[in-house]
């Protein structure tokens, strides 16, 4: 267990935890684990576990996202889970609040107070038709990746006046909504306020978010990311954005993290740059591993196991 894991977990009967510091390599009394519960732990720690831990059957990530676990090279045979669903409210938040901070020009906003600057472009009487996204209410907003934090955000943007499409591998109908497959973003993305990103990091989903799909965001349209960093092309979004093509982009996630210095994307005033920011709370993760344990003691199946071979939604 690692100590980044706040909250209780009750074991079955027999079994017994050893806490350990995720940024540090394994203790050594630890080795013959059976289970290792992953919240916060550096690659390279993960890639040492997958070489020494020669007894272990299950890898329980409680990040939504198991790219780090399935990088480090853990056997096959390994069962892997996910915590979907435990951060989709906190990641449900602050992708709201980064769609706010578009429309409401927040960005701006902070800039001219550090200017001391009274903005009097961003207040006062505003046109109520305008053709630049402002506000939400008549808004099209499409979401790429439409798993459980899509079906969390999606009613709040409806609430404030947005439609909403959905972006997934299957079309349909989908938590009451409609979607349709990345085949067909060409009849829904010219009409767009707002493309949203909630996509996995795999091979499949790399850089999808690139030229050819910003070429069809008109140019009031925003890009905001709470998915994974590399599912975006951050020199076609650059690009883009800075010739005016695109309005602008809130990003939460990054090919490369920490962002570095050297970044332009820090420098772009109509970029809004967030630290990784929308999960790092998993709700209620110690009742999830207490039930999901329980059912690994009794021989069943445990929540959210990760296929191997493709994790794209």
């Amino acid at each position: 267990m690692p100590t980044t894991l706040e909250e209780r977990v009750d074991l079955p009967a027999g079994w017994r935890a050893r806490t350990y510091d995720p940024a540090l390599p394994l203790p050594v009394d630890a080795r013959d684990a059976e289970v290792l519960v992953v919240w916060g732990n550096r690659r390279a720690a993960l890639a040492e576990a997958a070489r020494t831990l020669g007894d272990l059957r299950w890898v329980a990530c409680l990040a939504a996202g198991t790219d780090a676990v399935d990088d480090a090279g853990f056997d096959a045979s390994v069962l892997v889970t996910s915590g979907r669903g435990l951060h989709d409210g906190p990641v449900t938040e602050h992708a709201l609040a980064l769609v706010l901070a578009c429309a409401r020009r927040v960005p701006d906003l902070v800039r001219a107070q550090d200017e001391r600057r009274w903005a009097a472009e961003l207040g006062g009487v505003q046109p109520v038709h305008d053709t630049r996204f402002r506000t939400l209410t008549g808004a099209h907003v499409v979401v790429w990746g439409f798993g459980s934090i899509a079906a969390r955000l999606s009613p709040l943007l409806v609430a404030l006046g947005a439609s909403v499409t959905g972006v997934a591998t299957t079309a349909g109908e989908r938590h009451g909504f409609p979607v349709v497959t990345p085949d067909e973003l060409d009849g829904v993305l010219p009409s767009a306020d707002v493309l949203v990103g909630i996509l996995p990091a795999t091979p499949q989903t790399r850089h999808a978010i690139g030229a050819d799909v910003l070429a069809l965001l008109p140019e009031r349209a925003f890009v905001v990311n709470v998915g994974r960093g590399s599912t975006l092309d951050e020199r076609a979004l650059l690009d883009a954005v800075r010739t005016g093509r695109l309005a602008g982009a809130a990003l939460d996630v990054f090919d490369r993290e920490p962002l570095p210095p050297s970044s332009p994307l820090w420098s772009e005033p109509r970029i809004l740059v967030s630290p990784h920011a929308a999960g790092g709370r998993p709700q209620h993760a110690g009742a999830f591993l207490t039930e999901a344990l329980r059912a690994y003691d009794a021989g069943e199946q445990p929540p959210n196991v990760v296929t191997r071979a493709s994790t794209a939604r």
